[in-house]
């Protein structure tokens, strides 16, 4: 955690001279309503789930944490403003986004085309895929979706997730079941009261890894490429501007991938979990 605030801080430092509007150019800009609002307010309001450990969970101490926590609280410091992470269920984020009850939302957020018509979107800053986790070693050798269509298999997935639309879409033949957070979920596969939890292949990982005596299993490959991205308010091309400028900036100094690095390849942070 030391060595990622060092290369935050170092990166914000690099980054100063972005040209932040102040205040009062803020006040005369009515065309970028919420970028203004963080600027006259000092605050930026994140929507997140809080529980989708890599990205952002709560540690033993109850801060929270995760790849998102350090993007997030790197963009307000480059607004110059204090960061409020609002914690939300996953499938209430987006509506919390249109109806300005938070400024940005980065929860494991994949940029599709239907959340696209709703809002916009800034980045990806990274990529993940979908994958499964199950006892079973035969559903683990899938190699595509119509290998887990299947009649008799139950499956779980977090309510209002790219997870459910893609077993929606391309497993119907199984029962799904929806749950309003992944530990809801986990206690699902657990107790044998589905085969499979479907997630994105970050999630999988971790909780192989946290529940080493449980025989689970996973796929050789994930089963799709997903897009993650910022989700912001579409009438303020401003604010996409600032965005989309300060992550090319943050790509370019190399503190995207070594936030990368630490919450997706390295594993010193699992003893912070609950």
């Amino acid at each position: 955690m030391k060595r990622a605030i060092v290369i935050l801080f170092a990166a914000v430092l690099a980054l100063s001279g972005l040209g932040l509007p102040t205040a009062a150019s803020a006040e005369s800009s009515p065309d970028s309503p919420v970028l203004a609002r963080i600027v006259s307010s000092g605050t930026l309001r994140v929507g997140m789930s809080g529980n989708q450990p890599p990205l952002n969970f709560k540690g033993k101490d109850g801060t929270m944490m995760g790849l998102e926590v350090d993007l997030a609280t790197a963009l307000a410091l480059l607004m110059e403003a204090k960061l409020e992470i609002v914690q939300k269920p996953f499938g209430e984020l987006l509506g919390a986004l249109q109806k300005g009850e938070v400024d940005l939302v980065m929860s494991g957020m994949t940029i599709t085309a239907e959340r696209n018509l709703k809002v916009a979107f800034v980045g990806p800053y990274y990529l993940s895929g979908k994958s499964i986790l199950t006892r079973s070693s035969a559903l683990a050798q899938a190699d595509d979706a119509e290998d887990l269509d299947q009649a008799d298999l139950k499956l779980a997935a977090l309510e209002g997730s790219t997870s459910q639309r893609f077993v929606e879409a391309l497993i119907p033949k199984a029962t799904l079941l929806t749950t309003k957070n992944y530990d809801d979920a986990v206690k699902l596969l657990l107790a044998d009261d589905v085969q499979a939890l479907v997630a994105d292949r970050e999630i999988i990982a971790l909780t192989a890894l946290r529940h080493p005596e449980e025989n689970l299993v996973t796929l050789a490959q994930p089963l799709t490429i997903e897009a993650i991205g910022i989700a912001v308010p579409p009438g303020d091309g401003l604010l996409i501007n600032f965005l989309e400028n300060t992550m090319g900036a943050l790509e370019a100094s190399e503190l995207l991938g070594a936030l990368r690095s630490r919450w997706l390849q390295q594993g010193d942070w699992i003893q912070q979990l609950p």
